[in-house]
């Protein structure tokens, strides 16, 4: 993929999904939703990308939607399927993180407000230039929080912090975002990128792929699980499946044999379902 609103670039084993409208801080679009989904499908198919880092061209990550039809911009069409509302374009967004089957690191290379900032959310871990700021502004505009925010925020800074910041409209400076958790560190803007892509190598480095993604799918789904004893269901499910695999054979004799493991399973194979 290349084209003028997307880029997907290559870094070894990590993929680079660049929001790329520097002229208008990467403001949102449909069509960007449409490239960035298809940019992660493209991601997931590629069993040689291991991790996925999203971030921005120019000085802004994303400046939030694209405001130019002024205060028509956020009038829409009834769903020509059900005369209801039509999905949220940002929350397509952030189910398609959530769903990916790599790890998602955000480089945030400056401001992230409104969609800009609730997309990222679904990312695993987040780093941010030291010029980045976070705008829950929402309540500023007449609007409320979108892209599944509701969901993913609490569970990243907790729900006291969440309310403060949506319910105020705020704008939250790096250190801020940093002392809540909203961001694991933050960086020099001239370093984000390449401390996302260190991350990521990190996160792969030495492991199973097919282990990677079901992991991913056990923590974030077992947010909402109602009790423990539904993550013992999907561990245990987990743990049987695995165990009898050609990953767990060569990760152990690997070790035993105190060389690098080369696992054998590929995601592309398909991965077992552990919540039906």
């Amino acid at each position: 993929m290349n084209d003028d609103v997307v880029l997907l670039e290559r870094s070894g084993e990590i993929a680079i999904v660049r929001l790329n409208r520097p002229d208008r801080l990467n403001a949102f679009t449909y069509d960007m939703c449409e490239r960035i989904v298809a940019a992660l499908d493209e991601c997931d198919a590629d069993d040689d990308i291991r991790a996925v880092v999203l971030t921005g061209s120019g000085r802004a990550f994303c400046a939030g939607a694209d405001l130019a039809a002024g205060g028509e911009t956020f009038v829409l069409g009834t769903d020509p399927q059900t005369g209801g509302a039509p999905a949220d374009q940002g929350g397509l967004v952030a189910l398609r993180l959530y769903a990916s089957t790599k790890p998602i690191i955000a480089a945030v290379n400056g401001p992230a407000a409104g969609v800009g900032v609730t997309m990222m959310l679904p990312a695993d871990i987040r780093i941010a230039s030291d010029t980045a700021r976070f705008g829950f502004v929402f309540t500023r505009r007449g609007l409320v929080p979108e892209a599944c925010s509701s969901w993913f925020l609490p569970r990243v800074v907790g729900v006291s912090t969440a309310l403060e910041w949506t319910l105020g409209g705020k704008m939250v400076p790096a250190t801020e975002a940093l002392e809540r958790g909203l961001v694991r560190e933050v960086v020099p803007a001239d370093r984000v990128l390449a401390r996302a892509i260190e991350v990521a190598r990190e996160l792969v480095a030495g492991t199973a792929p097919v282990s990677v993604a079901l992991t991913r799918q056990l923590m974030w789904r077992m947010l909402g699980a109602e009790s423990p004893e539904v993550a013992h269901r999907a561990d245990s499910q987990a743990i049987y499946v695995r165990g009898a695999s050609g990953d767990v054979r060569e990760g152990v004799g690997a070790f035993l044999a105190k060389r690098e493991p080369v696992f054998p399973d590929r995601i592309s194979e398909g991965l077992p379902d552990l919540f039906g």
